[in-house]
């Protein structure tokens, strides 16, 4: 090999190391930063959806439902229904936590926020959403949503941590993936049908609100 390949090879090599103490800075800043939260509620939903929408003003509401009854929030700290979790929360004199990433579009945090973090890694920083919360409520949204869901459920399904509530928003949004879960993962033996019972589906803040309460103590 000549030696101009093989100091390529070992730069990329140190990269990849230093690298490592960018994840743990990363890791060390969020348990810090949130070491001391409690008894909060993660809410999960699109960016791209406007103040003017009813998924919004449903989301602000559930978040300030939420603080009224003694919990935080923690968002992604984005615009959309991020915003709206966060500005229900703060409206509300509570906790309001913003887990914020960094993205070259779309993803600028919003003026809610009391608490923040800022992240580069996906992965870190759904790990602070899993540590620091005691229910997930999970409103319509993108890939982005369905994966922060889709971490939680498969954690939970592994016993990797204790149950908590999954709550899917909205049954008209989220009725035709669990049908379609149903129909393809169950029928043909992928998971088990009593694995969906780890997420539930409601259609109100107030629906939202009394599940937790049910299953979540404080």
């Amino acid at each position: 090999m000549s030696q101009s390949k093989q100091y390529v090879i070992d730069t990329l090599s140190t990269k990849e190391s230093w690298r490592l103490f960018k994840i743990m800075a990363e890791l060390v800043d969020g348990f810090e930063t949130l070491n001391d939260l409690d008894n909060c509620v993660s809410i999960f939903g699109s960016a791209r959806v406007d103040p003017s929408s009813p998924l919004y003003q449903e989301t602000e509401k559930l978040a300030r439902l939420l603080v009224e009854e003694g919990y935080g929030v923690i968002t992604g700290g984005g615009p959309g229904l991020m915003e709206a979790g966060n500005k229900g929360a703060t409206e509300a004199g509570g906790k309001s936590v913003g887990l914020h990433i960094h993205l070259p579009f779309e993803q600028n945090s919003n003026q809610y926020i009391k608490t923040r973090c800022d992240f580069k890694y996906f992965f870190v920083r759904k790990l602070m959403f899993i540590k620091y919360a005691m229910a997930y409520v999970v409103m319509p949204g993108g890939i982005g949503t369905l994966d922060e869901l889709t971490e939680a459920f498969v954690l939970t399904q592994t016993k990797r941590i204790k149950a908590f509530p999954i709550i899917l928003y909205n049954s008209s949004y989220w009725n035709g993936l669990l049908d379609w879960i149903r129909d393809k993962m169950v029928s043909e033996g992928f998971i088990r049908e009593e694995e969906l019972d780890l997420i539930t589906v409601k259609d109100t803040p107030e629906e939202v609100l009394a599940y937790i309460k049910r299953h979540v103590i404080i």
